[in-house]
């Protein structure tokens, strides 16, 4: 079953993978209006160094990573109400859908109010790239890219690279299991070795260039790195269960354009450490 799940995914990124249209351009052209709030969400620091991206044309080629800040937990209804009342250009009645898709912000009720049952400490999700970047700036901070994402997700609770422990591996893909875990309060489980909560278990999480790792080399005729992403497929998931994590989570990013809201999707924020 792994083989042919795994060439399924790659089949989705295939046919999933184009970049949104102008979204550094479209997102330019509306972020000057953004009102700055307060934000004290804790972050903590990730010391920086070097791993193996999952996508690599040379099979040491070794990925470097500058020490950085990150949220310790997703940010939650309550946060993101905050900045709605302060931007209501963001709010669901008035983001053009270019912006967001027809499920923004679908478990609010209205622009403020949360619907029944929804917790104001669970993670805010169907929320766009473009309102996640919108509220990262809002606060002073940014998205993670995907390489900080990876790197800081490697870790258990005593490690700050876990990925060649089977039970590490193993307790990701029970987490993909898991269904209806977005309503929940962030920080509920433990920390892991910098101090982050939630990477896995809860919900997804954008990255700044989340669609990067599908446009590769120079120009669409460059095969070079492309063969590595696809041809992986069927490869990766016969013995390497390590890579087939990743790859469900490569297999995810690859689905989305940047005004998709999706159900378990949500967002931290990520600051450079000077």
């Amino acid at each position: 079953m792994k083989p042919l799940f795994a060439i399924c995914l790659a089949s989705l990124i295939l046919l999933s993978c184009e970049s949104y249209p102008g979204q550094e351009a479209a997102f330019s052209s509306y972020k000057h209006e953004l009102i700055h709030i307060a934000n004290n969400k804790k972050q903590v620091p990730v010391e920086g160094g070097f791993f193996k991206p999952f996508f690599e044309v040379d099979e040491n080629e070794l990925e470097a990573v500058r020490s950085f800040l990150i949220d310790e937990t997703p940010v939650t209804n309550a946060e993101y109400l905050e900045f709605v009342k302060a931007n209501p250009q963001w709010r669901k009645s008035n983001v053009p859908r270019i912006y967001a898709d027809d499920s923004y912000l679908k478990n609010w009720i209205n622009d403020t109010v949360f619907a029944q049952g929804v917790l104001p400490d669970a993670p805010v999700t169907n929320i766009s790239w473009f309102a996640a970047r919108a509220y990262a700036q809002s606060v002073g901070k940014r998205l993670p890219t995907i390489e900080e994402w990876e790197y800081a997700a490697r870790a258990d609770e005593s490690t700050p690279d876990a990925t060649s422990k089977p039970e590490f591996t193993q307790f990701i893909l029970k987490s993909y299991q898991n269904k209806s875990t977005n309503n929940r309060e962030v920080g509920e489980e433990g920390p892991n070795y910098w101090g982050i909560y939630d990477m896995y278990g809860l919900v997804w999480e954008w990255t700044e260039n989340f669609n990067e790792i599908m446009i590769t080399g120079e120009s669409r005729n460059d095969n070079s790195k492309s063969e590595n992403l696809f041809c992986a497929g069927a490869a990766i998931s016969t013995q390497d269960l390590t890579n087939y994590a990743a790859f469900i989570r490569y297999a995810m990013r690859g689905s989305l354009k940047a005004n998709y809201c999706v159900n378990n999707l949500g967002f931290r924020c990520a600051k450079d450490l000077k």
